[in-house]
């Protein structure tokens, strides 16, 4: 057989897609395989206001092999238990969608189903206090998992802050020193075959033309190859994501870093705060069509609880997804491929998500269009479930206060989501679709959060006595409160393991 494979790759765009895809690419490749190199420009910058994950980002460094404390001190990172949303139900109202699991499981059932039926007895404490994540994020507590056999400090899952500029140049010494190749220069032009309308080549602003097997379009919003180029098409869910803009700012830190991202919401929007070591991170995502840019501007530095580090930087943006992520031999990564607000920090995921499926329809120089369409339909199932997960926030309110929200609550959804609720409604079930990146437990969180309350719960919960399922429930509790006064600070954990030295 003659050799087709990928000789040669370009990426166009650095930041934090770009960075990821080349060292994912340098690790996995490995630079005897085929030749990576990344264009970008110093001068057109980046967005880098994506600064929180969630726990799947711990596959991506272990597929890197990284060193995690190290990795937290290069990018003055803190650690994150979950996200807690401040005002989505109604004014004065919070809940934390936290990590990992809720209770413990009772006779094959789901312990949520039993906290339903206490709940709706009246004989149950709040959801949040039977999940680790959430009571050691009101206590400020972390620490990492260990082997404590069945205690819940065996399972604590976690995810991480960090500054999307500091990670981007994490990434880049991680790529360059395993053979990737920067080139310090502007796109100015996309040169296509004319028999396939592949493309062929870039053209830079120095005039220096360079070609590849496969191009990666981390442009940013822009999309400078997949949809400059190739006219790929862009799917707007602007009707059911109404924010359009986001103002962002970072502010001097105050105090001991949380271990959680605070969501805020606003009369036509919400606020973000990320706690990092070295300051903390801050936007108000807003619709246009509900609030100035000034108002929007002007409740953002009302509300920032730091002396602002810099002038607030305007990004505007229309929530949706390329129509194909992958077209001839052009993958989109981040923001080229499509915008989902960071309302569940799942932007810097859906890199990673994006490069896991690029190396299992890695292609030869045929690009086999069985393979890109497949690659193309799991890509579109995963953001459509993550948007509709985030729908929710905005539709399930009670908030009547502001047009936003009266639009919000009243507006069409999509008929997977309206059914998801609905049965959640009925009988508290909650089914988790194929591979859909968040679980029943997150959805349960987020429903229950945003006032949804469920008229009945499993059938077989009944099997126990109200009595003994109250002392299960207060079981529960009790283990997970003495795990928590078991863990240190978020702050303690930090100075002990991963200090951060101090920025200019």
């Amino acid at each position: 057989m003659s050799d087709n494979r990928i000789e040669k790759i370009v990426i166009v765009g650095g930041g934090t897609s770009g960075w990821m895809t080349a060292a994912a690419l340098a690790k996995v490749l490995k630079n005897d395989y085929c030749q990576v190199r990344l264009i970008e420009s110093e001068e057109i910058g980046t967005v880098g206001v994506g600064e929180a994950t969630i726990p799947q980002i711990q596959l991506f460094n272990k597929l890197l092999d990284l060193d995690e404390d190290e990795f937290v001190r290069k990018t003055q990172g803190t650690f994150k238990l979950g996200i807690q949303f401040v005002n989505w139900t109604h004014i004065g109202h919070k809940y934390i969608h936290a990590f990992g699991d809720v209770g413990k499981d009772m006779e094959a059932i789901q312990f949520y189903h039993y906290w339903l039926k206490m709940s709706q007895l009246g004989k149950a404490e709040e959801l949040g206090h039977y999940t680790i994540s959430g009571v050691a994020s009101d206590n400020g507590k972390f620490m990492r998992p260990f082997d404590a056999g069945n205690s819940p400090l065996s399972n604590i899952a976690y995810a991480f802050h960090f500054d999307a500029g500091l990670y981007a140049r994490f990434l880049r010494e991680y790529s360059e020193a395993r053979g990737v190749m920067r080139t310090e220069g502007k796109v100015v032009n996309t040169i296509l075959r004319a028999d396939d309308g592949f493309i062929e080549a870039v053209e830079l602003e120095s005039g220096e033309r360079v070609e590849a097997d496969f191009f990666i379009d981390c442009s940013g919003f822009r999309g400078l190859l997949i949809e400059q180029a190739l006219k790929t098409g862009y799917e707007d869910w602007s009707h059911w994501l109404p924010c359009d803009r986001a103002w962002a700012i970072p502010c001097e830190s105050v105090g001991d870093p949380i271990p959680y991202t605070r969501s805020t919401a606003h009369a036509a929007g919400w606020q973000w705060r990320i706690p990092l070591q070295h300051r903390t991170g801050n936007g108000h995502v807003f619709s246009s069509k509900f609030m100035s840019e000034d108002e929007a501007r002007s409740i953002l530095l009302g509300n920032l609880d730091g002396k602002p580090l810099a002038e607030p930087r305007l990004l505007k943006f229309v929530t949706g997804k390329r129509k194909k992520f992958w077209n001839k031999n052009c993958l989109a990564v981040g923001l080229a491929s499509g915008f989902m607000e960071p309302l569940e920090s799942t932007s810097i995921h859906l890199v990673q998500s994006t490069i896991a499926r690029l190396m299992s329809f890695f292609p030869n120089k045929n690009f086999d269009q069985e393979d890109i369409d497949e690659f193309n339909r799991q890509a579109d199932f995963e953001v459509e479930k993550i948007r509709d997960f985030l729908i929710l926030h905005y539709h399930a309110t009670e908030r009547n206060d502001s047009a936003f929200w009266n639009y919000c609550r009243t507006m069409s959804i999509p008929d997977a989501l309206a059914q998801k609720i609905e049965q959640f409604k009925k009988n508290g079930r909650i089914y988790r679709n194929s591979t859909e990146m968040f679980s029943d437990l997150s959805w349960l969180e987020v429903m229950h959060g945003q006032g949804i309350r469920p008229r009945a719960y499993h059938p077989l919960v009944d099997r126990m006595t109200k009595d003994e399922i109250a002392q299960r429930l207060d079981s529960v509790k009790r283990v997970i409160d003495k795990s928590v006064d078991y863990m240190p600070t978020h702050a303690q954990f930090i100075d002990e393991h991963c200090k951060a030295e101090k920025m200019d």
